[in-house]
Formats: C-alpha cells, sequence, structure tokens
C-alpha cells in the first residue's frame, strides 16, 4: 500500500447530526458531532446508552445516513464513489451475530471468505482467533466466547484497514474477554485500526490508545486514558460504606469536601466516593469526622482513580437507561 493510501485519519467527523421521529417525537442521537480517529490505534468510544454511540458507528460503517456533516472513512466519503471498494477494507462485528446453527465453523468462514477475493485464507484466521480446535465443531456447540471469536474472524477474513467492535466482550466471562483483547492487540500491531465500543471501563483502559467520551450526541471528553484520569484533578480515590441514613443527615458532603485532601465527594445511598490529592493527609480527617458524628464505619477502600470514575464524572451515573435517554 502506498503512502498516499495511508495517508490522513481513518475517520474524520464535522458537524455530524441525525434525528429520528416517531410521530411527534423526535429523537437528537447526534447533534454536531467532531471526532478525529488517528490511523493505526485502537480507538474507544464511551457513553451511556442513548449516548449516540452506535449511531455514529453506523454512519462510519456506511448503515446510516447523516442528515448533515461530513463524513470520511480511510480518506473516501460514502456515496460518492465505489461503495463496495470501501466496504471491503472495513471489518464489522456486532455485539451480537447469528450464525447458522448446523453450519461447522469452518463452513461459516468459506462462505465469508468467498465475499473477499484476494482475502486471508480460512486457516489463518482460524489461527489469528485461536479456534483451530474447533474448525469442525457445529455452532450450536460453541460457548459465547467462541461465537464472538468466530464473528470477529468473518470481520477480518478480508484483510480490513479499520475494524469496528460493538461491545464485542458483553457477556463473556473474563478468560473469553482476555482471549479477543489479544485478538485486537495483534490486528493494531500489524497496523490496522480499531473502533471499539464498549461499557467496561477496564476493557478500553487495557485496550485503547484514545478515548472519547459521548454523551447527549456529543464529544465531551477524548484524550489517552491517562490524561483522562487525570483531568479528574486526582490520582486517589477513599470509598467509604458507613451505617444507614447516615449521609447527608448526619454528616454532609459539604462536611467531608471541608477536610485537608478532600477534592470532591459523590454520596451514593450509604457510600462515598472522596476523590483526594493525598490519601495520607485525607484518611485520618475522614476517620476522625465519622468518630466524632458517631458514625459507624462498615466498609473502606483507597484505590487509584479510573476511568470508570472519569465516566461516572463526566455523565453523572454508570449507564444511562435507554428509555430515559
Amino acid at each position: 500500500m502506498t503512502a498516499a493510501a495511508t495517508a490522513g485519519p481513518a475517520i474524520e467527523l464535522r458537524g455530524l447530526r441525525k434525528t429520528y421521529t416517531k410521530g411527534k417525537k423526535i429523537t437528537v442521537a447526534v447533534d454536531g458531532l467532531d471526532l478525529v480517529v488517528p490511523r493505526g490505534q485502537v480507538f474507544g468510544l464511551l457513553g451511556p446508552n442513548g449516548a449516540g454511540k452506535t449511531t455514529t458507528v453506523e454512519i462510519c460503517e456506511g448503515l446510516t445516513e447523516p442528515d448533515s456533516g461530513h463524513v470520511q472513512i480511510l480518506g473516501r466519503q460514502w456515496h460518492q464513489g465505489d461503495d463496495r471498494a470501501l466496504r471491503q477494507r472495513l471489518g464489522v462485528c456486532l455485539q451480537e451475530t447469528k450464525f447458522h446453527e448446523k453450519a461447522t465453523v469452518r463452513e461459516t468462514l468459506v462462505l465469508f471468505a468467498s465475499f473477499y477475493p484476494g482475502g486471508r485464507s480460512v486457516d489463518e484466521v482460524l489461527a489469528l482467533v485461536s479456534l483451530q480446535e474447533k474448525a469442525d465443531a457445529r455452532q450450536a456447540s460453541l460457548s459465547g466466547g467462541q461465537r464472538q471469536r468466530l464473528a470477529v474472524a468473518t470481520a477480518l477474513l478480508g484483510r480490513p484497514e479499520l475494524l469496528f467492535l460493538d461491545e464485542p466482550t458483553t457477556g463473556l466471562d473474563p478468560q473469553s474477554r482476555r482471549q479477543l483483547w489479544e485478538v485486537v492487540r495483534t490486528f493494531r500491531r500489524d497496523g490496522g485500526t480499531v473502533v471499539l465500543t464498549t461499557h467496561y471501563m477496564d476493557e478500553a483502559q487495557q485496550l485503547c490508545d484514545r478515548i472519547a467520551v459521548v454523551d447527549h450526541g456529543k464529544v465531551i471528553a477524548l484524550g489517552t486514558p491517562a490524561e483522562l484520569i487525570r483531568s479528574l484533578g486526582a490520582e486517589h480515590f477513599i470509598d467509604l460504606d458507613v451505617e444507614p441514613d447516615a449521609l447527608g443527615t448526619r454528616v454532609a458532603a459539604a462536611d467531608l469536601e471541608a477536610l485537608p485532601g478532600v477534592q470532591a465527594t459523590r454520596l451514593s445511598g450509604e457510600q462515598a466516593a472522596l476523590t483526594v490529592a493525598s490519601v495520607h493527609r485525607a484518611l485520618p480527617a475522614v476517620l476522625e469526622l465519622l468518630a466524632a458524628r458517631g458514625i459507624a464505619l462498615r466498609g473502606l477502600a483507597t484505590r487509584h482513580a479510573t476511568l470508570e470514575d472519569v465516566f461516572v464524572h463526566l455523565t453523572g451515573r454508570h449507564l444511562r437507561d435507554e428509555g430515559a435517554a
């Protein structure tokens, strides 16, 4: 591939907008979104349900037409040339893929390989996703992790430059998740670009070179995992679990935030998460305050800040119900 063919970003979105109308209700799925995805990276799209991630990805894949905005994929635009040629350069893996239950793994891959002249061989792809021993097994006998690795295998058959993975490890056991992580890492090491949507913050922190947090159809934060964590202004948290009805009555968030070293407080039921600059300064003061107010401490933990903390800080919750979005 020439240098000119690989110049520029893998994805460039400018002023992207998409609305859906159902009766009198108008839902703004994507609201003027701007995003650039460099080549050769694993790029994460994080956001609550209903934030606009799936619509954005479907527009990039050429499955959904935007209302307005500029969309450029691998240096080309949809519907302004040979769309089939562009699709040959993409790999797409959905959150759940249905295959013929009676077909074997090899038969499924042979079928998909017929769509990609000059693509990878079936045996090569089986090795990439570590399914050699299951090549002659029927779909019905595969575990959830094996089915998902097969779905990724079908996306890799055409030697794609850009791979879209939509929550690929949802519902998988830890071992299956890590096997898929290694597939993603290998694809990236070989020069590919990955766009990954996930609700697992540890997955994003492990795999992604850069992350965009999307909410209400816009990018609200962008950076490397380390940059996003540093944006909290502190690297440590103190998690408290106290007796019922103590938080908000006998001790308020303002009381905790007035303590030395405590920068922010998030209360949730009987639990409090304190963002602190210095654990050794903040912790004795917290314990002294709780003792003075007669509040029994049922659990305490200190930890480094994570992407989960960034996500909750930016969006206000871990996940938003789709119906409320």
